[in-house]
């Protein structure tokens, strides 16, 4: 019995063509057409993924993985790839949050860069990033995964640069393309790897990927199968922006707000974590890259939150939070609970978008200001914004019963007990969870509580680098008449985002909460088809009885019912400390700087990592481009050849040229001079010729 034909090639092509609508037509449209067009293909796409899943759910007459082959794409003796797609319970869940999460965002684009120049232009980037997206998340080969993978970064250097004639905007788009160029070298060598040993860079078939590598057993060597995994993890940090490829993702905020939402929250960011999950056979036979994954994506998170602490820009604050709970998806598939880290993916995905978007509506209603500082009591002028954030940031915060409580509280657990995770680890991101819930709450009380100062002198020791120097707006200047609150076109949005910030998590529910944790058990089938046996058991003895199995479920639930009182107890804390220093005692935080005010730079110049890039790579590489092969090579060398080359002709030509000096008595003397020299040359060949008859 033959499979139905779910056309998934026609979920990234549809943005495809919106892209290239917009793109070629589009500065002859007005900015209605521009958004019906950008809108229409991005629902298009979120329809027909919601009908393929639909028609694929398991359970269903339609075996998984279901995949799905358009054309072959390279052969090259026994090596091919193919133009092929691939639904599978992990795939399923990936493309409802690009195109469900991407779609909200259109819309709210189309209220926010309402004024903006570029209209038509901006709209066909973000179609172009949503084919790109889906192009990764639907390939069923590591090599079409690589071309979305490219994708996704030339689009987001395309967004993050939108404002190109700003230097900051310019520099920053540069900045994410280049060090994520950085990450994917290592992805290319990983996948040369694959080949060299497989033959193939397919997921599943005959002779796919994975199903020869669930013929090997654990590599706890430092053998070729770890490299392989160690080079896609390194791919990882690029595009998930982990230590010490992180750096791109704060300078990202110079793009639009949509553009912080859309590669934050749903997409780009996420891909480098879809990519090991994927590669959940590879890595699970693979203890020590494991191992590396986990302590980065663990110091990863605790780095990033304490320089979320000092950050007053408010998208600032909420770039380096998703650089942290990117840190915690990391730790999670470090511990091979690779489950838990796609379901805070999609947690993750409701709550950071509706932060994102929320900030965007903040900046919107005073005018531009984006520094904390200069904001306060905002809570009356826009309190549907007030509202949707505050659901946001007790979500991130681990609150219960708010999605992000059970996501996050997954992947603490599983670092507690899982046999590939420890309780140092446990304890670093039970700390993280504080930070936090501190810096989030920090923003809340900064932005909608107090008194509303948008004169607010910024002192040089506490200026950031963003706001330095920058002169505080107000929103008459911008033409808004005053404080307002946004249009339905950007709160519509926000609302279901919300609703997804609240409940999304509840799929993820636990056993000793009443729960089944449906999330777990649906990406099951991905994550252990082609796992190894586990060599190390939870327990030192193995229950033999229905009694002791009882009695070993009974004493798991009550030390998960400590850990998760012990999260949200830490939580509370980070509430409790935000309230005391920025709502009840708001001179505080000056005092405390002030004491430790080298600390405090250091953090607020977060740790001079940038500098000191700056210093080791960026300024070495360009002395030697421009001593070296510049001066040297270029102009030295090349341009010295070439310009030698007619220097010399010059030169010949001019010596040839007093030859033509008109007079024919110095005609004529050339011409016996030319004749003798004839004459000389036939003697000598004559004499030459007699010799050698002789």
């Amino acid at each position: 019995m033959n499979e139905p034909n779910l056309y998934l090639w026609v979920i990234p092509v549809l943005p495809l063509i919106g892209a290239a609508i917009n793109g070629l037509l589009g500065r002859r449209f007005k900015n209605g057409m521009v958004s019906f067009v950008a809108l229409l293909f991005t629902a298009a796409s979120f329809g027909w993924a919601l009908w393929a899943v639909w028609k694929a759910w398991p359970g269903g007459p339609m075996a998984l993985p279901h995949v799905e082959t358009v054309g072959t794409w390279i052969t090259a003796g026994k090596f091919s790839a193919p133009f092929g797609f691939y639904l599978d319970q992990l795939s399923m869940v990936m493309v409802l949050v690009v195109t469900g999460v991407g779609f909200l965002i259109h819309i709210y684009s189309v209220g926010y860069m309402g004024h903006e120049g570029g209209y038509y232009r901006f709209f066909s980037y973000l179609n172009l990033f949503m084919f790109f997206m889906l192009t990764l998340v639907l390939a069923n080969n590591y090599l079409l995964m690589f071309v979305g993978w490219e994708g996704v970064g030339l689009a987001s250097y395309l967004l993050i640069g939108f404002y190109f004639l700003k230097d900051s905007a310019a520099n920053a788009g540069k900045k994410a393309f280049i060090v994520n160029r950085i990450g994917d070298f290592a992805f290319l060598i990983g996948m040369f790897l694959l080949i060299q040993h497989f033959g193939t860079l397919n997921f599943s078939g005959d002779n796919g990927v994975f199903p020869q590598v669930s013929q090997l057993g654990v590599d706890g060597s430092w053998g070729w199968l770890t490299m392989a995994a160690i080079c896609l993890m390194i791919g990882a940090t690029g595009k998930s922006a982990q230590i010490p490829l992180y750096v791109w993702l704060p300078d990202a905020m110079e793009g639009p707000t949509p553009v912080s939402a859309l590669i934050h929250a749903a997409t780009m960011v996420t891909a480098g974590i879809y990519m090991i999950a994927r590669s959940n056979a590879i890595f699970s036979r693979s203890p020590h890259a494991l191992e590396i994954v986990a302590v980065i994506g663990c110091l990863t998170a605790l780095f990033a939150a304490t320089m979320g602490m000092a950050q007053t820009d408010i998208k600032r604050v909420l770039a380096y939070s998703t650089v942290s709970q990117l840190g915690y998806m990391f730790m999670a598939c470090g511990v091979a609970a690779y489950s838990a880290g796609i379901f805070h993916l999609m947690t993750h995905a409701f709550f950071k978008a509706l932060l994102f978007l929320g900030a965007g509506s903040v900046i919107h209603a005073i005018g531009g200001e984006q520094d904390m500082r200069r904001m306060g009591g905002l809570w009356r002028k826009i309190p549907w914004t007030f509202w949707l954030m505050t659901a946001a940031t007790f979500a991130i915060a681990g609150f219960f019963p708010l999605s992000g409580f059970f996501s996050k509280d997954e992947i603490l657990a599983q670092t507690f007990f899982s046999p590939h995770g420890s309780k140092v680890l446990w304890a670093i991101g039970l700390l993280t969870a504080g930070l936090t819930s501190f810096y989030m709450f920090r923003l809340w009380f900064l932005t909608f509580f107090g008194e509303y100062k948008p004169d607010a002198a910024l002192g040089e020791a506490h200026a950031t680098p963003a706001s330095h120097g920058a002169q505080p707006p107000s929103a008459a200047d911008h033409g808004h008449g005053g404080i307002h609150e946004s249009p339905w076109v950007m709160l519509g949005p926000l609302v279901v985002l919300a609703i997804g910030s609240v409940i999304a998590g509840w799929v993820g529910m636990p056993a000793f909460m009443g729960g089944h944790n449906e999330i777990e058990h649906f990406l099951g089938p991905v994550m252990t088809a082609n796992a190894p046996l586990e060599e190390v058991q939870y327990s030192e003895t193995v229950p033999t009885t229905q009694r002791e199995i009882h009695g070993l479920e009974a004493q798991k639930s009550r030390e998960e019912l400590l850990l998760a009182g012990t999260s949200i107890l830490v939580a509370a804390l980070g509430l409790f400390f935000a309230w005391l220093l920025y709502y009840k005692r708001p001179e505080l935080p000056d005092r405390i700087t002030a004491k430790i005010h080298g600390i405090y730079l250091t953090v607020l110049h977060k740790y001079y990592v940038d500098e000191g890039y700056g210093a080791l790579f960026v300024k070495p590489l360009l002395a030697l481009s421009t001593v070296v092969f510049w001066k040297g090579v270029d102009q030295g060398v090349i341009d010295g050849l070439v310009n030698g080359a007619g220097e010399a002709s010059k030169g010949i030509g001019n010596e040839l040229r007093r030859m033509q000096s008109g007079n024919i008595r110095s005609y004529a003397a050339w011409v016996a001079l030319g004749g003798a020299a004839v004459i000389i040359y036939m003697y000598m060949v004559w004499h030459s010729l007699t010799g050698v008859a002789k």
